[in-house]
């Protein structure tokens, strides 16, 4: 396994909106996410990861958590190739 993840400059601005207008699913989870409850591991929100921009990644774990809501209705096949390609980064 890589001890780094491709990482696209261009996706910081975009990933600091996302984090900026979190839907309430995202909100919810990243309230239990940051207390470290999750047996204390740490996560960041809105991680670029490649051409890509995950919900939440634990470094620690090699965990990338996405929430599905109204955004990613009719995408189940883009859904699948960018898990995929995310896996492929390992």
């Amino acid at each position: 396994m890589k001890d780094y993840l491709p990482y696209n400059p261009k996706l910081k601005e975009l990933a600091r909106e996302l984090r900026k207008n979190s839907t309430l699913a995202e909100v919810l989870l990243w309230n239990e996410l940051k207390k470290k409850k999750l047996k204390g591991y740490r996560f960041i929100r809105q991680k670029p990861i490649g051409n890509y921009i995950v919900d939440f990644f634990c470094k620690e774990l090699f965990l990338a958590i996405e929430i599905d809501g109204s955004t990613h209705y009719e995408k189940g096949e883009e859904d699948i190739r960018r898990q995929k390609e995310l896996e492929c980064k390992r």
